[in-house]
């Protein structure tokens, strides 16, 4: 019988910080696994096998295996000496360098993933007298990043600026943190509005590019970089592991001193040991192949603009406009558990979403386009969703 600490206390029984923890775990198998998912954890499904098509990776490129990647990190692994020190060090600045100029930003500090990029910023830049005010969909790393720095959080609903500017008026200016492509819908966030509020403030702006940086804008250079804010925008941050494929985070900054206060300050860089040599080839020569892949992104986009379409006339309410993420609402967790095992009977396999990870505490299953699905494939997913749509409706049960 699980028991609530309380009444634990209250029979008599002294609990240890050992039963505390262990009633937390029941708890929440108890509540979640046992109760909402009907005894199944939501992150076990079958394997895919090799005709199956897998959509939960974020390589919207399709860039992982390709060979003159492959070719830079064989030559980082073989050279003799290994690159440490003050090479190391070279080729970490030249990588920084080539990025920041690559979306118009005065500096550039690599992170060892994109959660320590968001997490460094903010604990750097916000403090105990700076608000941070933001979108309610933005990553949790954000977050984090924000109480690390000891600042007060407040939240606005996401993509309502009018919330915002409530907050600003009752607690003053203060950060600004939102994604630049929400990474569970898709939706766009209203950049310009945005930096017209954070000027008129006297607040500053923190864009996240992660599911951006590599599929939009000029060369891959990012959202911002499309929309000509690139003086607007005080920082921007990414995850490499989205379309770069590969670990790491940068911090992109408007200030050209940034990057070195950021290296002494945050201390997602004074405790994390630097990025890999061989990543850092990697991603070289991964920002070489993104440079050059606008046939990539237009394949991406083209995709992208079919299956949207398709799924839109077929019933089925999408969010967001990104047409790289493609998220089918599945609403109370036993419907989305059903609806993902059938999409993997029919060998489609997108991420199944939960909350915290998802709004308004319903589901999702998402879908992470890329560049190298065949015209083949494509009829595979959308036959499918209709057969999904069929079986289940395109629109789930509400949640109770």
């Amino acid at each position: 019988m699980l028991l609530d600490m309380d009444e634990t206390w209250e029979a008599g029984m002294a609990a240890t910080v050992a039963d505390r923890i262990r009633t937390r775990i029941e708890r929440s198998h108890h509540e979640r696994i046992l109760g909402g998912w009907g005894a199944r954890n939501p992150r076990h499904s079958r394997a895919p096998a090799t005709h199956d098509i897998v959509l939960t990776s974020n390589d919207y490129l399709a860039l992982a295996d390709d060979p003159r990647i492959a070719v830079a990190v064989c030559r980082a692994a073989l050279d003799r000496p290994p690159a440490t020190g003050h090479r190391a060090e070279r080729a970490s600045a030249d990588l920084e360098a080539a990025l920041a100029t690559h979306v118009h930003a005065q500096s550039a500090v690599l992170c060892q993933s994109g959660w320590e990029a968001n997490v460094g910023l903010l604990q750097s830049i916000a403090d105990p007298a700076t608000p941070v005010y933001l979108d309610s969909r933005t990553h949790m790393s954000l977050r984090f990043g924000a109480r690390a720095a000891g600042a007060p959080v407040y939240s606005f609903r996401h993509n309502v600026l009018d919330d915002l500017r409530a907050l600003i008026t009752a607690h003053g200016p203060g950060v600004i943190g939102v994604d630049a492509i929400d990474s569970t819908g898709g939706s766009h966030a209203a950049l310009a509005a945005l930096c017209t509020l954070a000027e008129e403030s006297g607040g500053v702006l923190i864009v996240d590019e992660s599911h951006a940086l590599g599929v939009t804008g000029p060369r891959g250079a990012g959202v911002v970089v499309a929309l000509g804010l690139t003086d607007r925008v005080a920082y921007r941050t990414a995850s490499l592991a989205k379309a770069f494929a590969r670990h790491a985070g940068v911090v992109f900054a408007r200030d050209p001193d940034f990057a070195e206060y950021f290296q002494l300050e945050a201390a997602a860089a004074v405790f994390s040991s630097p990025v890999p040599h061989a990543d850092i080839a990697a991603l070289t020569a991964t920002l070489a192949v993104i440079q050059e892949s606008d046939s990539r992104r237009d394949r991406l986009r083209e995709v992208g603009h079919r299956i949207r379409t398709a799924l839109r006339t077929t019933g089925f309410e999408l969010a967001g406009a990104a047409g790289h993420l493609v998220s089918l609402p599945t609403g109370p967790a036993p419907h989305a558990i059903a609806v993902r095992d059938h999409l993997e009977k029919l060998g489609v396999f997108g991420s199944l979403f939960w909350p915290p990870a998802t709004p308004d505490d319903a589901t999702l299953i998402r879908f992470s386009l890329h560049a190298a699905l065949t015209d083949s494939q494509v009829d595979r997913i959308l036959d499918a969703c209709r057969e999904v749509a069929n079986t289940y409706g395109p629109i789930p049960p509400a949640i109770a």
